[in-house]
C-alpha cells in the first residue's frame, strides 16, 4: 500500500497533467500559499489517493483492521436509535480520508450501510471498484433512476444508505463549498425530509502515514429545508478540508464550468 501511495503521489506532483490540475484548485480555495508548500501539498494529496484506492481494492481485508479505528461523535449514537426503531438513515460524507472507515464502522456494529456509486468507463477500474464496495456493505446503488427507485425503496424498509456527496451534480443547485459556489445534489435532504430520518455527517480522517483512522459521526443535520441541510453539510466538510487539505481528493473537477 505504502509503495502505491507513494507512486501515485510522485505523480500528482511531477506529472504535469495532474500537477496542473491540482495546482489550480489549490489556488482558487487557498491563493496565498507558497508554491513550494502547494507543491509539497499535492505530493501529499497523490499519496494519500493512492493509499485510499489500495485499501478500497482490499476492502476484505480492510473490514478487519477495527482495532486501527477510533470512534468518536453524537452521530453513531443517533444512528443506534434509528436502527432501534427500525427506521432507516443517510450518512453523508465526501472523497475525504477513507471513507470507508465509516461503512466499516456501521458494519461491524450489526449496521450494515448501502452506498450509492456512480459507474466507471473503464471496466477493469469498475470491477475492482465495485467489488471493493460491495464488500463494504451492500446494497450498493448506481446513480440513476434505476438506482434511485432501489435507493428509496431500501430506505423505506429501514435500511441505511452512505451518499458521498462532494461531487458535481449537473442538475444541482449553486451552493457554498470551501468559498465558491458548487454545484450540489439536494438528494440526500430531501429523502431524509420526506422518510423522516437522520441525514448524519461522518467522516474517516488518516492519522500518520498507514492505515489507521479517526471516525467521527457527528450529530444529525437538524431538520429544515434541503438548502439550509445540504448547505450545513458543505460547510461541515469544507472545514474539514481547509483543517487538513491533504485528505480531500481534489480532482473531482469541483467547480468546472462555473
Amino acid at each position: 500500500m505504502r509503495a502505491f501511495g507513494n507512486f501515485i503521489g510522485f505523480a500528482a506532483r511531477w506529472f504535469p497533467a495532474a500537477r496542473r490540475r491540482l495546482d489550480r484548485e489549490l489556488i482558487r480555495v487557498v491563493p496565498d500559499m507558497p508554491r513550494p508548500e502547494r507543491m509539497r501539498l499535492c505530493q501529499s494529496i497523490g499519496r494519500n489517493m493512492g493509499k485510499t484506492l489500495f485499501e478500497i481494492y482490499h476492502c476484505d481485508e480492510f473490514q478487519r483492521l477495527q482495532n486501527r479505528i477510533t470512534i468518536s461523535g453524537p452521530g453513531l449514537g443517533a444512528l443506534e436509535a434509528a436502527r432501534s426503531q427500525g427506521k432507516g438513515a443517510i450518512i453523508v460524507s465526501g472523497h475525504f480520508g477513507q471513507w470507508e472507515a465509516i461503512r466499516a464502522v456501521l458494519k461491524a456494529r450489526g449496521m450494515e450501510t448501502g452506498a450509492v456509486y456512480r459507474p466507471q468507463t473503464n471496466r477493469h477500474y469498475q470491477r475492482r471498484l465495485l467489488a471493493g464496495i460491495e464488500a463494504g456493505g451492500r446494497p450498493i446503488v448506481a446513480t440513476g433512476k434505476i438506482g434511485t427507485k432501489a435507493l428509496v425503496s431500501h430506505l423505506r424498509r429501514g435500511g441505511f444508505i452512505a451518499i458521498l456527496l462532494d461531487e458535481k451534480v449537473v442538475d444541482g443547485v449553486r451552493m457554498s463549498f470551501l468559498g465558491h459556489d458548487a454545484l450540489t445534489s439536494l438528494a440526500a435532504a430531501r429523502l431524509a425530509l420526506k422518510y423522516d430520518i437522520p441525514m448524519v455527517p461522518a467522516y474517516g480522517t488518516r492519522i500518520g502515514a498507514g492505515s489507521t483512522f479517526a471516525v467521527e459521526f457527528e450529530a444529525p443535520i437538524p431538520p429544515s429545508d434541503a438548502l439550509t441541510m445540504t448547505q450545513a453539510f458543505n460547510d461541515s466538510l469544507s472545514a474539514r478540508i481547509l483543517d487538513t487539505p491533504d485528505q480531500w481528493y481534489w480532482m473531482l473537477r469541483r467547480w468546472q464550468g462555473l
